[in-house]
């Protein structure tokens, strides 16, 4: 009989193994495999680990600029020979007992300790950015692999299709054949076609297959039972086009997170020209320090009490420091120049950031208008296309068009439309890519 131990581990046993198959033949979302990517991407959880790191420069920061108090405590035993007088040694014991509290509070130092917590919470601040950023660019690569997977679904549902109709084109043609209405050869023909679209069905499954690895991987998923929900992507229109791109512009520049770590970063510089100056400035500093001590030796029978003597032997000291700089061997000079220097660099990296955020988003801008163009001339090629076709079919049955003739309409209409998902899928993205600029949610 089953122990109660072995029962319960072996219903934890069935019960996360069921819950791994669960998890595997789970059907995922594009919302759901954005949260989950920015929930587990590793470089997601270095950049939330780096905000933990701040927030503790941050309290450190503050601590610099409260009193420190310390306390002391010694105890001392000296044994042997020791020479009172000259050429006269005795065998001396001495024990001795120091204990103390001190505290010291920086009064002034040139602002270095206030700028230091500035520029710790400039940093936490700066990070934070970072990792918006960061945040961003892997939810675009989530839709953009997603949108892959539904691009190859579609490529792989006309692949299954123009294989059904070969097929079908095969039955046709025996049937004719065996009729006496069409030569034997025409028989070879056919076959040869499902065999060709046999062999594309092949290709655009194991694209299909590799574009849903691809989001697995992006995710750190097993690929084994990883699939996605398929949905439905409309045809686009012009409307989904911007008529102009200033606004594009004039959102990112106030809202995109490069541009904020950039001017971030000259804050910082800003502030380490502050700390740097602040090495001109003088230094001052209070102490105070509160203590007694104990004494006791074996030459002498008349001393006091352990605790008379702590009483007695108590004592307050009190300091003001001050230290003023005269010449640090350039150490401030070469500071304060090479902080202003770097503030100068920020500035450039603002402007260079600002450059290529114009540069991406035109040329995201002329991409999506591209595509469109591709789309609608798509459509029109597939509308003739199929036109052609459906010509070429009727001739066929007629007896007035031969086998090849019209294969090669048939493998320009599947030209057609494969341009015509490509253009697509293109279009979505490029669009996407705008809503990215702009702010707008890219998952819906």
């Amino acid at each position: 009989m089953m122990t109660i131990n072995k029962l319960r581990t072996l219903t934890v046993i069935i019960l996360g193994l069921s819950g791994g198959v669960f998890a595997q033949q789970k059907t995922w979302t594009l919302q759901e495999c954005v949260d989950y990517a920015l929930e587990n991407n590793i470089t997601v959880q270095k950049g939330s680990n780096t905000l933990l790191i701040n927030e503790e420069d941050i309290t450190a920061a503050k601590g610099s600029l409260l009193p420190s108090l310390g306390a002391s405590a010694r105890q001392g035993l000296s044994l042997g020979n020791q020479e009172l007088f000259p050429g006269q040694f005795v065998d001396r014991t001495a024990n001795s007992t120091n204990i103390g509290i001190n505290v010291n509070q920086t009064i002034f130092n040139g602002f270095r300790n206030t700028n230091l917590h500035k520029q710790a919470q400039l940093t936490l601040d700066r990070n934070q950015l970072e990792l918006n950023r960061i945040k961003d660019d892997i939810s675009l690569n989530v839709v953009n692999a997603y949108l892959n997977i539904l691009f190859n679904k579609e490529n792989l549902e006309t692949a299954q299709a123009q294989l059904e109709f070969s097929t079908k084109q095969l039955e046709q043609v025996k049937a004719l054949v065996d009729a006496g209405v069409q030569a034997q050869a025409n028989t070879y023909d056919a076959e040869a076609t499902v065999s060709s679209d046999e062999q594309n069905l092949t290709v655009a499954e194991n694209n299909y297959n590799l574009a849903i690895l691809s989001l697995s991987q992006l995710l750190q998923l097993p690929y084994e039972g990883f699939n996605v929900e398929i949905i439905e992507v409309d045809s686009p229109s012009a409307a989904l086009m911007y008529e102009d791109i200033g606004p594009i512009l004039e959102y990112a520049y106030n809202n995109r997170y490069e541009i904020k770590v950039a001017e971030k970063n000259i804050e910082g510089a800003e502030l380490n020209t502050e700390i740097s100056k602040g090495g001109y400035l003088p230094n001052v500093s209070f102490s105070y320090g509160f203590g007694s001590n104990v004494f006791y030796t074996n030459l002498q029978d008349d001393e006091a009490t352990f605790m008379n003597q702590l009483n007695d032997n108590k004592a307050h000291s009190f300091s003001l420091n001050i230290g003023i700089p005269i010449f640090s061997q350039f150490q401030n000079k070469t500071a304060v120049a090479k902080a202003k220097i770097q503030k100068e660099n920020s500035k450039l990296d603002l402007e260079q950031a600002k450059l290529d955020l114009e540069s991406n988003i035109q040329r995201a801008f002329t991409d999506a208008q591209a595509a469109l163009k591709a789309y609608e001339a798509s459509k029109k090629s597939v509308a003739a296309q199929k036109l052609s076709f459906e010509n070429a079919q009727e001739r066929y049955t007629l007896g007035s068009m031969n086998t090849f003739d019209l294969e090669q309409s048939r493998i320009q209409l599947i030209n057609a439309q494969s341009r015509l998902i490509n253009a697509k899928y293109d279009f979505v993205f490029k669009t996407k890519v705008l809503d990215f600029y702009l702010g707008k949610p890219i998952t819906q």
